[in-house]
């Protein structure tokens, strides 16, 4: 039972402890900025840490790791088939998360702020309530404010059956079993992510996806070459298809289906629910403070990441798209400099975005789909890794790289690439877009060989011989 309420008065408090809301926290203190972060969860960290990007890339090593050795036996190493203890596993995977989310806490001691576990709502424009089970709230009054509550999965109501048999991604990252089948109803890169990592532990997996093709938006050739190994490593894929209906027998889940390829009735041990997440905006009373959400649950933000009500500013999945740690962080900067009075702003010309499957797909800046249906003129080259060296000594050639460009400029506007290690490439081709850098820039860039970074540097240069030769038609013709 709560009792009481203590009283609070700060510069800054930020509401949400993940990777956004840390790191403005960290940002204020260095600035010189009292602040409180405030956190509805036991640890530090959010989302990210705990039931999103770092538990799934464990378990995606996990995964990858057993891939290999499944396909050494191609270049002469043997092993026996892995035996798989989940119980040593979930302890390896949990050791991770307490050890990242003990080092945030202790960043945050180093720098002075002040951390209450609890959960917050506005009680108007200037303070916060913050309530926690079996202690006194506490009332927190603030100059400013930053929003950092994050996002959780969505449950459509016809999937929120009340069964254990049913997970979302936060479900399925504890890996409480390994299900002899699992149907993952959505093709994005959360489904595609769980499919990897439970098609290698043994499930026999089937995706199920409405739209006529995986990861919905990404360019078509980056797919093709994801697909191709899907379809070997996983049970079944269904595009174009939806799942009408679930129920629980008591023996497992029986879904209905629909589609042209696809049986009317399939019945699995689980089902995983992957089909987006929503932002955590409801639970705090708002209306109180008059910060204004779109019809999403979104908080519309400036350049500044402000909200419609000056002294409070939001950052991360609250605030809207693309749903990125990274994005998030960033934010994170900005808002603690502006109320630092610090200039700063959020006007980053590109995000990346990375698959982290097997192979991984990484993009960023315009793609081919954006440019098609912006009416943007660009040209792009190719790279296959068919080419590259160091692709071949990982025994992954499958994969390639593509810059895509100004016709008239040569100036750098995407980057895509599939293929193994591709989300630790991306880095570079982000920052040639935020540089404003043309294909010579990246062509005349050495780059360490073997490596598979060269692939950007060799898709530049064939990119510069592809005008060249143009060019020389053109003057041979006049």
């Amino acid at each position: 039972m709560v009792v009481g309420e203590m009283v609070q008065d700060i510069h800054l408090v930020v509401v949400g402890g993940g990777p956004g809301g840390y790191t403005a926290a960290l940002r204020a203190a260095e600035l010189g900025i009292k602040t409180i972060l405030v956190d509805g969860s036991p640890k530090l960290g959010g989302t990210c840490l705990h039931v999103g990007c770092i538990p799934s890339k464990a378990l995606l090593h996990a995964a990858e790791l057993i891939s290999e050795t499944k396909h050494a036996s191609e270049f002469g190493l043997n092993f026996a088939a892995p035996k798989i203890e989940v119980d040593k596993l979930r302890a390896w995977k949990e050791s991770i998360l307490d050890k990242l989310a003990g080092g945030i806490a202790g960043k945050c001691k180093s720098a002075g702020i002040e951390v209450i576990h609890g959960n917050a709502i506005f009680k108007d424009g200037r303070s916060i309530r913050v309530e926690s089970d079996g202690e006194s709230a506490v009332r927190i009054k603030f100059k400013q404010c930053i929003i950092a509550t994050g996002s959780r999965p969505v449950m459509p109501k016809m999937f929120d059956i009340g069964s254990d048999r049913v997970m979302d991604s936060t479900g399925a990252l504890k890996i409480q079993d390994i299900p002899k089948s699992l149907l993952i109803v959505g093709g994005g890169y959360i489904g595609l992510e769980m499919a990897t990592v439970y098609a290698e532990l043994g499930s026999e997996v089937t995706v199920v996806e409405m739209t006529d093709g995986l990861l919905p938006g990404v360019d078509r050739d980056l797919v093709r070459p994801l697909q191709q190994h899907l379809s070997t490593t996983l049970k079944n894929i269904y595009l174009s298809t939806k799942v009408a209906k679930i129920e629980d027998t008591g023996k497992g889940i029986k879904a209905t289906l629909e589609g042209k390829d696809a049986p009317k009735e399939m019945t699995f041990d689980r089902v995983l629910v992957s089909v987006g997440r929503r932002p955590n905006s409801d639970n705090l009373d708002l209306q109180a403070c008059g910060v204004k959400t779109d019809e999403h649950g979104f908080i519309p933000v400036d350049h500044e990441c402000r909200t419609n009500e000056k002294r409070i500013f939001a950052i991360g999945d609250v605030s809207g798209q693309p749903m990125l740690a990274h994005r998030a962080i960033r934010q994170g900067f900005v808002a603690a400099e502006v109320i630092a009075g610090k200039k700063s702003s959020f006007d980053n010309r590109c995000i990346p975005a990375v698959v982290f499957t097997q192979p991984e797909i990484a993009y960023v800046g315009l793609t081919d789909t954006e440019a098609k249906n912006q009416g943007i003129e660009v040209a792009s080259a190719k790279m296959p890794w068919s080419a590259n060296g160091r692709a071949h000594t990982l025994a992954d050639p499958a994969g390639q790289t593509k810059i895509i460009y100004d016709p008239a400029t040569t100036q750098v506007l995407g980057v895509g690439l599939v293929g193994a290690r591709a989300g630790e490439l991306i880095a570079e081709a982000a920052l040639a877009i935020e540089m404003g850098a043309v294909l010579e820039d990246l062509a005349v860039t050495i780059h360490t060989h073997p490596t598979l970074s060269e692939t950007i540097m060799d898709s530049a240069q064939a990119a510069l011989s592809r005008i060249e030769r143009q060019a020389k038609k053109e003057t041979s013709n006049v």
